[in-house]
């Protein structure tokens, strides 16, 4: 038996509970993974709300990335074997908050030695989306990067790929987060009423790309600040991006693989916040909930 943690319903956080099950067996393409540590992002609670369809199966387990060790490979694996240390995104059905969980192979790389497991968990949704984020308009060194929720685990991580690419970026973020955001090399800006303005102080001819993790009237606040809209980018809230005239994160096969061999050679740092035990997933999933974390929120079994 394995334990995972589900949602037995769409709603809120009384929905979620551990429970075990059998040991899942991965089918054609999939890798079986003792996992090792999770990661937990905010896509994770607009499943569990019904946000984003509700043709999840209940209970339904929790955690879209995941690194471990393969324990099974399926028919048609080639690239990987019992024992290898790997991170990938979790095959459908299966959740990363888990003892046990299945990979799909085609999403899954090797997870080079140098890089922690619970580093190597932030990888396959969070860092691979800082790079598509970053790589999808390409800027010039010292062109200018605006990035909206910059102290988060993306943001952070988004913040540095443009420091190794010599952009001039801006950190939008709370104010807890300054210290934090200024130490990948941005410029930081407090996130709230007036930010427009605060940006113009520091950058006034705009900046050369926005690149959005918040979405909503946060983007709606700083888009006239870029002189073309086709500039901006939202991994957040494509709805408001185009309505704004601007661009949906287009996510690549390639990001995840390049991110690794980025953090693999120290280039950045995923900054994991905080780690928690498999039977304390619910307060994992509470501290990316309420906003406030500073980096990445992980589970480790």
């Amino acid at each position: 038996m394995s334990k995972v943690y589900v949602f037995t319903g769409y709603g809120g956080p009384e929905t979620q509970q551990l429970i075990e099950g059998p040991v899942p067996t991965p089918g054609p393409g999939e890798l079986a993974i003792e996992v090792r540590a999770a990661g937990v992002n905010p896509a994770d609670l607009k499943i569990r709300e019904g946000q984003l369809g509700r043709h999840w199966s209940l209970p339904a387990p929790m955690g879209r990335e995941a690194a471990g060790v393969v324990t099974e490979v399926g028919d048609g694996v080639e690239d990987f074997a019992v024992g290898d240390e790997v991170l990938g995104l979790v095959a459908p059905g299966q959740g990363g908050m888990a003892e046990h969980t299945l990979l799909r192979a085609s999403t899954t790389v090797a997870k080079p030695e140098e890089i922690s497991f619970a580093d190597a968990a932030t990888i396959p949704v969070a860092a691979a989306t800082a790079y598509d984020a970053t790589h999808q308009i390409e800027l010039k060194p010292g062109q200018t990067l605006l990035l909206l929720g910059a102290g988060g685990g993306v943001g952070l991580m988004a913040t540095q790929i443009g420091r190794v690419h010599e952009f001039t970026v801006i950190g939008v973020a709370s104010a807890t987060k300054r210290e934090l955001v200024e130490s990948t090399g941005a410029t930081f800006i407090e996130s709230g009423p007036g930010v427009a303005d605060r940006v113009r102080q520091v950058s006034a001819d705009g900046p050369d790309l926005i690149v959005d993790l918040v979405g909503g009237d946060a983007l709606r606040a700083v888009a006239d600040l870029v002189p073309d809209r086709t500039r901006i980018i939202s991994a957040a809230d494509p709805d408001t991006a185009a309505e704004l005239g601007g661009l949906a994160l287009a996510r690549t096969d390639e990001a995840m693989a390049k991110i690794t061999e980025v953090i693999q050679y120290g280039l950045v740092d995923p900054h994991v916040d905080a780690q928690f035990a498999l039977d304390q997933a619910d307060q994992a999933i509470a501290a990316v909930e309420t906003g406030h974390a500073a980096g990445k929120i992980i589970v480790v079994p």
